[in-house]
Parts: structure tokens; sequence; C-alpha cells
């Protein structure tokens, strides 16, 4: 399994590695729920889309996500639905990422958001852009500040996954490859890379560290409860791993969880787990007859002892990127849809 990767951003990816078999939910240790009942849909502005990964504010208002324009929408509600929040320079000084213009354009060219996370207290939101690196959005929105370019001399290339400590405001995120970029994510997939990194920015001093390097393909990333942790997804592994980064433990890491799928963003269950999107493999269930096709799992709930606790399946997504759990309610992103999705938590 090492040697083959998965990126979840187009699931026909799937093919390129060695099909993972998920027991039936008859016979697994957790409840699997379908996604689809109850999904409310929330429509994008077109021709924009990929809904990527979704947050909050500190007042709980959103969700706000970056979208393949290169921008920054936030969902108001009702008739209102997606405005723009915040652009990068892009969108100023090249005349074909003008959102007015409402052109399709290939993403290296105006930046694509993908994880993105608000510091509460400054009220500040950051964003990992593929191709423009760290950006901050100040709390009203607006220009989006490139703060970070580079760590240890080597410029950034696959920003991809984003989580913010909010007891120190430090910033954590991963450079999924520094040979390949976004765009040329099927040879990451293809050649087995392993020269992703795990980051941290550091909000006070205003500088990146390299925590980890040579990794295959990290990818969504979540601060522990207690920031003494972050969990990183290791796509093509099918895993998620365990990184140390403050206290005695300080550089190590080990696996933390299993997984039925290639996993893409992670996102605190406010329970001490997490919440996993994952671009699912080959699954069968049982029957009388022998193994059938089941709707395969998109997302499951992993517990704070690395164990799957519960599972979303479902087709009506061509893959889900992330699943955020907030006030019973399950928001869901995907980079390959025109929408994002709600669902009541306990719907279905």
């Amino acid at each position: 399994m090492a040697a083959a990767r998965y990126s979840p951003c187009c699931s026909f990816l799937a093919l390129l590695l060695p099909p993972l078999v998920v027991l039936s939910a008859a016979a697994a240790s957790y409840e699997t729920k379908s996604i689809d009942p109850g999904l409310v849909v929330m429509t994008l502005p077109q021709p924009v889309s990929g809904p990527e990964s979704l947050a909050f504010d500190g007042r709980g208002d959103g969700p706000y996500s970056g979208v393949s324009d290169g921008r920054i929408l936030r969902w108001h509600g009702g008739r209102q639905g997606w405005a723009e929040f915040a652009y990068n320079h892009k969108h100023k000084s090249v005349a074909l990422c003008a959102p007015e213009k409402k052109l399709v354009v290939p993403e290296d060219v105006c930046g694509r958001p993908l994880g993105l996370q608000f510091h509460w207290k400054s009220g500040d939101l950051y964003v990992a852009d593929a191709y423009l690196g760290l950006l901050r959005v100040p709390a009203r929105g607006g220009l989006a500040e490139v703060v970070a370019a580079e760590a240890g001399g080597v410029p950034f290339n696959f920003l991809n996954g984003l989580d913010v400590d909010q007891r120190t405001g430090d910033v954590y995120f991963t450079d999924s490859s520094t040979t390949y970029r976004r765009s040329d994510y099927m040879l990451v997939v293809a050649l087995g890379d392993e020269t992703g990194r795990l980051l941290r920015y550091d909000r006070r001093a205003r500088r990146v560290a390299v925590l980890h390097s040579d990794l295959p393909y990290p990818n969504g990333v979540a601060v522990g409860a207690d920031g003494t942790h972050v969990v990183v997804a290791h796509s093509g592994l099918s895993e998620l791993r365990r990184y140390w980064v403050r206290g005695p433990r300080a550089g190590r890491s080990e696996t933390f969880a299993e997984l039925p799928g290639y996993p893409d963003n992670v996102r605190a269950d406010g329970r001490g787990g997490y919440w996993v999107a994952l671009a699912p493999g080959l699954s069968l269930g049982s029957g009388e007859s022998g193994a059938v096709a089941v709707a395969p799992v998109v997302a499951v709930r992993v517990s704070g002892d690395g164990k799957v606790v519960e599972a979303l399946d479902g087709f009506s997504f061509v893959s889900v990127s992330e699943v955020a759990e907030r006030n019973g309610t399950l928001w869901v992103g995907s980079v390959d849809t025109p929408y994002a999705g709600k669902l009541k938590r306990h719907a279905g």
C-alpha cells in the first residue's frame, strides 16, 4: 500500500490504488448511516465550485469556504446564499481572475484555497492556498495577505490541510508535495511521492517551522484537544498519524487510526475525536449469494483512542472532502461539486 498514493481531488483516482474491502454495517463494530436522506444542498453561484473545506467564525457564523476561482465565500443562509468574503491579489491584478467575468480559468492562475480555519480571538482567517501560500484574511474580510510562501528555504508547492491552535494562535498546515503541484496531483499518486511536509506558523514570531519532512501525501490536519499533538491524514496510507508537537514527546509520531478509505480533511468532533472525510475504495457487503456492492463510506468519526465509531455512506457527492460537526448539524464540503451540504446530526 505504501508504494501507491491517492489524491482525493478526484474520486476516480481510487482506480490507481489497491481496492479497500470494507465490511458491511452488520459486520462492522460501528453504525453506518446514509448521508443522502435529509441532506440540504447549498448551491454556489455559477460558475464556481469545489467548497473543499468549511470554517465558522468566532460568533458561529458561516460556513466560509474557498472555491475554484480562488475566493473565499461566506454562507448567509436563506435567500442571501453565498457572498464574497475575501479575495487574493490575483483578482485585482489579473484580468481573467476578476469574478465579474464569471470565467472558468485554470486554478493555478487565480489561486485555489483548500484548508482554512479562523483564529477566533483575533478574528483572522488562515487559508492554505495550494498555489499562493499561507494566507491571512482580516476579520472584516477583503484582501487576503500572503504571510508565508516558504519554509526552511524551500518554497511551498502544494499547500493543502490547515488548522489553528485556538490557545496559541499557531497555524498547523501541510505541504502535500515539494515536487508536484496540485495540478499534477496524479503524479503524486502514480509515482508514490514522499516529499510532503508538516508545518507550523508561529503567529507571534511570524515565521514557519518545518516539523516533519519527507512525508507520504500529508493532507488534512487537526489540532488535538490539549494542543500537545496534531492528527494528520496520510491519504495513500489510509491512515491518520498523530504527531506530537509539544511536551516530552514532541517530535515523535505514531499511527493513530486505520481507515476504510483514503482520508482527506480532518475536523475535531467536539468530543475528543475527529470526523474524517474519505475518498472510498471498493466497499463490499455480504449476502447469501456472496459479496455485493454497497454504498461507499464517505466519512467516518474516529474516537479519541483511534477507533472508528461511526460512518456515513451515500452517492450524492462525487466526493466528500470534509465533514464538520457544529451544534447538531454536519456540514459537508466537496472539492468536486458546485454546492456544499448540511445534514442534521441524527437524520437518516
